[in-house]
């Protein structure tokens, strides 16, 4: 059964800004050519925050990836990039991405926050804003 995963990182300051974008385009080329990757899309939110929406044929081939460089690596810098972090995944019938709406839901109500080493007052309160889709970039990988 597929498996659908949400991330939401917000980058802390413009300082780490370079890097992190750096890395994200890696890590979504990365996934996308991963063995059982099923769909990638990116979204570049309001103020720095950025959400990720992948869907994988099983649970083993998304924690392959996930150990996997470039991915790996990143993950570990992560909580002094960002000041905000959310993840959230579950099964469903069939691998198709959810829309945005949805998976502001699913990680709001399913979620879990992500260590961060610098938390936001909404980060400790995980009050997650709803994605400004119309204002932003929405990349498809695959």
């Amino acid at each position: 059964m597929p498996v659908i995963s949400i991330t939401r990182l917000r980058v802390r300051s413009w300082t780490y800004f370079p890097a992190f974008f750096f890395q994200t385009m890696r890590i979504a080329r990365q996934s996308a050519r991963a063995d059982g990757n099923l769909a990638v899309r990116l979204l570049q939110d309001r103020r720095s925050t950025f959400w990720t929406c992948t869907s994988w044929s099983s649970e083993g081939s998304m924690r392959a990836f996930m150990l996997a460089k470039p991915h790996q690596p990143a993950m570990r810098r992560l909580p002094d990039w960002c000041d905000e972090a959310a993840v959230v995944h579950w099964t469903q019938a069939d691998g198709e991405l959810p829309s945005w709406a949805e998976a502001h839901r699913r990680i709001q109500q399913e979620g879990r926050p992500s260590r961060v080493n610098h938390p936001s007052a909404a980060h400790t309160a995980y009050a997650i804003a709803v994605p400004a889709t119309g204002q932003t970039r929405d990349l498809r990988f695959k």
